[in-house]
């Protein structure tokens, strides 16, 4: 048994031994966090983490499960861009990348291979959040820092970095119910089943709703956060239905958009995602109708979770769970050059930065990388 003390509390954390090499639980600590002002505790029930202090570089891995859309292929290529920025570059011995797609067991199969090859870390973008259980606690065994973000672990026991996705869901439907004062037809988009976020934004949206006292009358399709798949499911519903009085969509929204503009569907109140050619719809089409709440997070989250992960390996104090700010732009505020960019892809996520912790991207920094697994 051995004791950390840290901001004057004493803890213990309990010391394994394999092949000669120590290993330790994290200890529980009293806050702040190491950077504050980047580390927002989720709230005032968060406990604090404090690693013991590794020496670098280390060998760090992001295990990725779906990658069959623009989000994920931009998160990939951003955490590869953050990887290579040099102050970062020079903590790390390797970083490896390896997406498994929307099998839980593969991904499930590389992290156990990523602990039994030595990684000091790894981050994962959940395909699952409960299935996670006995990785997490094979993680937890070898002393490997295990950070979560986007679609998190349902555990105390490893680092989730995320912003609010239910409450994301309540700014939609909020939106929706301010511009549909007698309720109405809604579309619903939804993203990859059984993920934390999908179910996480569609239960805000839907408790939203049904605490209005209003009619709703909800159609919901799987997008899967992807504007192709997003379009057809969109010009399905409106092949079947005729015509919504709003939308919602979690992600594929620029696809969402053109399916309404191919069937001749009128322009609707939408509370979608931070695409950057739904924004452009946005701005264009206002007049017509389209008044958008465009929000979320960018796939520059990971960046932020790879920077927890150094961190902890380093000995800092980091909260167990992270609440990261959501990017917002709300109708009549879309202005190019500012929250959208008319000269870039519409398959750009906009909102690629988190000013408090330092991390900021250019497109050009992040498409210049490769999303293929390294």
């Amino acid at each position: 048994m051995k004791l950390f003390k840290t901001a004057g509390l004493a803890v213990a954390a309990l010391m394994l031994t394999t092949a000669g090499v120590a290993l330790a639980e994290p200890a529980v600590v009293s806050g702040p966090a190491a950077d504050p002002e980047c580390y927002v505790p989720w709230d005032a029930e968060t406990q604090f983490f404090q690693f013991p202090a590794k020496t670098g570089p280390f060998r760090v891995a992001l295990a990725n499960g779906y990658i069959a859309n623009t989000w994920r292929i931009q998160m990939i290529q951003t955490a590869k861009a953050y990887a290579a920025q040099p102050d970062v570059a020079a903590k790390l011995k390797e970083f490896k990348v390896v997406s498994t797609g929307e099998d839980v067991a593969a991904q499930i199969a590389a992290i156990n291979n990523f602990i039994d090859s030595g990684y000091d870390a790894i981050v994962v973008n959940a395909q699952n959040p409960q299935a996670f259980a006995p990785v997490i606690k094979r993680a937890k065994d070898a002393g490997v820092v295990l950070v979560a973000f986007d679609n998190i672990l349902d555990t105390k026991d490893a680092i989730n970095v995320n912003v609010d996705q239910k409450g994301l869901g309540v700014l939609w439907a909020n939106w929706l119910d301010k511009h549909l004062p007698e309720g109405g037809k809604i579309l619903e988009v939804r993203g990859v089943a059984g993920t934390s976020v999908d179910t996480d934004r569609h239960n805000g949206i839907h408790e939203t709703l049904g605490a209005t006292g209003k009619k709703w009358d909800i159609v919901e399709v799987v997008g899967k956060w992807d504007d192709g798949t997003a379009q057809k499911a969109t010009a399905d519903a409106i092949a079947v239905h005729q015509k919504f009085d709003g939308i919602t969509a979690q992600g594929g929204d620029t696809g969402v958009v053109q399916a309404m503009l191919d069937a001749g569907h009128p322009m609707v109140p939408f509370g979608g995602e931070t695409e950057n050619g739904f924004r452009k719809f946005c701005a264009a089409k206002s007049a017509e109708g389209l008044v958008c709440s465009s929000a979320g997070t960018g796939p520059a989250q990971v960046a932020v979770a790879i920077k927890t992960a150094i961190d902890a390996l380093e000995g800092k104090v980091v909260p167990q769970s992270v609440k990261l700010p959501l990017a917002i732009v709300e109708d009549p505020d879309f202005k190019d050059g500012v929250n959208y960019y008319s000269d870039q892809s519409d398959n750009f996520f906009v909102g690629n930065a988190f000013p408090t912790c330092g991390i900021n991207f250019t497109a050009q920094e992040i498409m210049g990388q490769s999303e293929a697994n390294q």
